[in-house]
């Protein structure tokens, strides 16, 4: 029972404070997509480096949702167990953090795709 209470309340948390700047829909459509374009999608393309180290494109939901060579990197409804949120976050091997060798995403940005994530990574 603590743990639906606690797992509904970072959820709303999350909710709350990714959504107060924004009026758009949290989809991938509207809001991550966009966010995925300006940090990620140079890199993460065949015959980019971060494509060909990680096997990881994202140029579209479909790839994103296929994820990794090794394994999907988002789980929808955790955030808490997506990688991609983790790395973007910085909660993981300070040697992946992303974007690599750019500017980090905004506290904002990486709350926004951690609520999406959250509730339940809808396109």
């Amino acid at each position: 029972m603590k743990r639906t209470a606690l797992s509904a309340f970072a959820i709303l948390a999350a909710v709350l404070q990714a959504g107060c700047s924004d009026d758009r829909p949290l989809t991938y459509r509207t809001r991550i997509k966009p966010i995925l374009d300006t940090h990620c999608v140079a890199c993460h393309v065949p015959g980019k480096p971060g494509y060909e180290q990680s096997g990881l494109r994202l140029d579209s939901y479909d790839a994103l949702m296929k994820g990794a060579r090794l394994n999907p990197v988002v789980r929808p409804g955790s955030s808490l167990s997506s990688t991609l949120h983790r790395v973007l976050a910085s909660q993981l091997d300070p040697s992946i953090r992303m974007p690599h060798g750019g500017a980090e995403l905004s506290e904002e940005d990486v709350r926004t795709i951690g609520a999406w994530i959250d509730l339940g990574a809808k396109y």
